[in-house]
């Protein structure tokens, strides 16, 4: 039994260990930007992380150092956001994987809480497939969210009761409630992130503001940790249910290995 799930707690033979016996690797991708005056900047990698931790235990896999980074220029307009360019987010994550696979890791998971982050993504996975011969899936990891929760919780909007219960759910001690305030108006916000998720029109904005001129909007009043962890584990279990029977597909086509014990535990 591992002490722990996350790559950088572990010692060297017990990683070595772990790829000869589930060669897994979990990477979380988010973001550090601005969510209004109750949310931390880092609630898209703290979501991520925390589910990432989660799905390792059900799939038996390990989750790699989380660069808390990604592409967002949409938030720049207001302080505590970071962003970094595509070019720059692609090689640092490719790189990373790349490495993982010289060490025997066969399987990539890439759980993602940022939008901004998709188009990266994907190309990001594609060359760690063909060029490396990893085999990958990408899981948008808030949109799994609003599937599953989004009709009880309003939606998955930037700000709201989603994003809350993901940060209660692992780190309460940097949500404050106490200090909502200035939600931009929602019928705005949902008329343009309808938009902007669809598959067939793809508008490219350039200032959240656009969206929700106070950057943010929803209605977190109510999120609790326990709903925040109920929300979590839920959501956990989701991803490494699909995740496995979607590996176990590659594999039947893609030459890959027969079995893991992730892939049954998952199931």
């Amino acid at each position: 039994m591992l002490p722990s799930r996350q790559f950088i707690e572990l010692t060297q033979p017990e990683i070595a260990a772990q790829f000869k016996r589930n060669p897994l690797v979990i990477v979380p991708a988010g973001s550090v930007e601005q969510h209004g005056p109750h949310l931390p900047t880092g609630t898209d990698i703290f979501a991520s992380i925390a589910i990432g931790d989660e799905v390792a235990k059900r799939m038996d896999g390990l989750v790699l150092p989380a660069c808390p980074f990604g592409v967002t220029p949409m938030h720049m307009p207001f302080e505590g956001t970071i962003t970094l360019t595509p070019d720059t987010y692609m090689r640092l994550l490719t790189e990373v994987c790349v490495s993982t696979a010289r060490h025997g890791a066969k399987y990539l998971l890439i759980i993602n809480w940022h939008e901004g982050n998709i188009p990266s993504l994907a190309i990001a996975a594609e060359a760690l497939h063909r060029e490396h011969g990893m085999t990958v899936l990408t899981v948008q990891a808030c949109y799994v969210a609003a599937e599953m929760f989004g009709n009880e919780m309003g939606g998955l909007t930037h700000g709201g009761e989603i994003e809350a219960h993901a940060v209660l759910a692992c780190r309460p001690d940097l949500v404050h409630l106490d200090r909502i305030e200035y939600s931009s108006e929602h019928g705005h916000g949902r008329k343009w992130d309808r938009l902007r998720r669809t598959r067939a029109y793809q508008p490219v904005l350039t200032d959240i503001r656009t969206i929700a001129p106070t950057g943010w909007y929803g209605n977190p009043e109510n999120a609790t940790v326990d709903k925040g962890r109920h929300m979590l584990d839920a959501i956990a279990q989701a991803i490494a249910t699909e995740a496995g029977e979607i590996f176990r597909q590659l594999d039947a086509v893609q030459g890959g290995t027969a079995e893991i014990k992730a892939l049954r535990k998952a199931g």
